[in-house]
């Protein structure tokens, strides 16, 4: 039994088992343990660092116990480099991981405490953890005794090479950049193109905005350069409150201050019993122009998002025509008045 456990080999066995048990046992109570009490507290912080870790400390204990094994005993030189190697880009890998979901958490969660609850734009994200990444590439490298300053040259060469072969796509990394730090766009915005394209913003990526449109809820994949060179207009920026509008015509035989009392006590009705509406913004009435058949004039809603535009226009049209026939204010069709005149009336008769 000693000669056993005097082998190498069960001994570095048993280094390489004895860390996978470690990890288990930290991932099983440890971990949980802490997640409970990130949970309990206040500050979201530690929530983030210990879903960063998850998963990690096994990784961990069992490359602690590869290099413990690999200590064990007389190993061939090439052997051994390659186990120190292999431990050391395992961990620095590993805490490089960490540092990704770190980032793209912490973008996230930034992003939530500036805005609202507003999802952070996946291409900020994925920046965060993509320069992270590149960072533990570098340090990788490093303590492989890789030079990495003829590395970064070459790739500051071929960088040219590919930049010309994926303009298209680098133009719509860099608008979509555009679009996040100009903050005219941003998720949950209603916004309308001039391309036609409308609805909510639910993403930017690194090659296009997704836009869900209202009421069908499609989606629509619009390109982050089409996004920032179109004419944009934002329902919800600088604030989601805006105004309805409803054009209105009556007959020339209406009294105008009894059309104006009336169609404002029909819009603050609606206003009051409509949801959606703004009732402690007074609706307005503008009469606007002299038509072929009528008198025309323009009433204004606030509502308190683009979603209720549709109801409040809708709800207040079938009141107000209602309200229209019971006071007998008339809403005229289109008339045109054509005279047709005789010839005897033009002067042109014959000669007697």
């Amino acid at each position: 039994m000693e000669e056993l456990l005097r082998n190498d080999w069960v001994q570095r066995a048993a280094f390489t088992l004895g860390g996978l048990l470690l990890g288990f046992i930290l991932e099983r109570v440890v971990y949980r343990r802490l997640h409970l009490l990130a949970e309990r507290s206040r500050f979201k912080w530690d929530d983030l660092a210990v879903a960063a870790i998850k998963g990690l400390p096994t990784i961990w204990c069992v490359s602690g116990g590869v290099y413990l094994a690999g200590r064990v005993g007389e190993l061939p030189a090439v052997v051994e480099t390659v186990v120190s190697n292999g431990v050391m880009v395992v961990l620095i890998g590993s805490v490089a991981v960490a540092g990704m979901r770190l980032a793209g958490g912490g973008v996230e969660m930034l992003s939530q405490r500036s805005d609202g609850p507003i999802r952070s734009p996946t291409l900020v994200v994925n920046l965060a953890r993509g320069a992270v990444a590149i960072l533990g590439l570098f340090i990788i490298l490093q303590n492989l005794g890789i030079d990495i300053t003829p590395l970064i040259t070459a790739l500051g060469i071929g960088g040219l090479a590919v930049a010309l072969a994926l303009q298209d796509t680098l133009g719509n990394l860099f608008a979509g950049v555009h679009i996040i730090l100009s903050r005219q766009v941003r998720p949950r915005d209603y916004v309308l193109l001039s391309s036609g394209e409308e609805g909510w913003v639910t993403d930017v990526k690194g090659r296009n905005t997704t836009i869900q449109t209202f009421p069908d809820g499609n989606l629509v994949a619009v390109p982050n350069s089409v996004l920032a060179s179109s004419i944009v207009k934002n329902f919800t920026f600088p604030r989601t409150a805006l105004w309805v509008s409803v054009d209105v015509g009556v007959s020339y035989d209406s009294d105008l201050e009894e059309v104006e009392r009336v169609t404002l006590e029909v819009a603050r009705q609606v206003l009051e019993e409509t949801e959606g509406g703004l009732s402690s913004e007074d609706p307005l009435m503008f009469y606007n122009s002299f038509a072929d058949s009528s008198i025309n004039f323009e009433v204004r809603m606030m509502v308190k998002e683009v979603r209720a535009l549709g109801p409040v226009r809708h709800t207040f049209i079938k009141r107000l025509h209602r309200r229209y026939n019971e006071e007998g204010i008339e809403i005229p069709f289109p008339i045109r008045t054509v005279v047709m005149r005789s010839q005897s009336d033009q002067g042109g008769g014959g000669p007697g």
